[in-house]
């Protein structure tokens, strides 16, 4: 009687900080950023929680690092998060910028969320900086104003999409409490706030693109930049 061939036991990646961050990832996607928990990452590396602690202190050091993470795939893929090409005028590379920041974010549940006040750990944030300032003092900015502006989009495209996540956690989801149609009920003695439930909580890719123009006017404005 021929004994039953041996399985060979599931190959359990290495724990590094790389692997418990692209778990984190995968469970943000899962869950949103309130329900992610060491023990909940733990579970899934089939570990204990302890030895997540050789890598992370806390739960904001691998925050870090999640987005420190989400920006090198960023970097990495098809359209990266640069002012693209740098002859092109300054206007359209801050608006293509934003556009791929927004798009990326949006790839995570509460991906925006990962990115506020999180330290990135690599240096890959200073590449793309370094480009987009390059680019921009080219067109006429001073370093002071070029950083000003930049952060001053990124702060504009951050805060846009950490609202329209509140709304749309993931595309296709709305949260309870956001139906346009029940808030005009709701607010009907208030007719200019019930009508703004549809610019508020609706077409969210017009009413971005509109207030990063905005930004962007005011910036050329401020700056007398053409």
């Amino acid at each position: 009687m021929n004994a039953e061939p041996q399985r060979t036991p599931p190959r359990v990646p290495p724990l590094t900080r790389l692997t418990v961050a692209e778990t984190a990832l995968r469970l943000l996607n899962e869950g949103g950023l309130d329900k992610l928990t060491l023990r909940a990452i733990a579970q899934e590396l089939d570990v204990k929680a302890p030895a997540l602690y050789w890598h992370f202190k806390n739960k904001q050091e691998l925050i870090d690092e999640m987005a420190t993470e989400m920006l090198r795939r960023m970097v990495a893929g098809p359209e990266e998060t640069g002012p693209g090409d740098p002859s092109a005028p300054w206007r359209e590379q801050m608006l293509s910028a934003n556009r791929r920041l927004r798009k990326a974010l949006l790839a995570y549940r509460d991906g925006a969320r990962v990115f506020t006040g999180s330290r990135f750990t690599g240096t890959e944030h200073a590449e793309q900086a370094e480009t987009h300032l390059r680019a921009l003092l080219a067109h006429g900015f001073e370093l002071p104003q070029a950083v000003r502006a930049m952060a001053t989009a990124f702060s504009y495209t951050l805060g846009f999409v950490i609202e329209e996540q509140g709304v749309h956690p993931v595309p296709g989801e709305r949260r309870d409490g956001y139906d346009v149609a029940e808030r005009g009920e709701h607010l009907a003695e208030y007719p200019l706030a019930a009508a703004s439930g549809t610019h508020l909580f609706e077409e969210y890719d017009e009413h971005f693109e509109e207030g990063l123009r905005i930004v962007i006017d005011g910036i050329a404005a401020r700056y007398a930049i053409r």
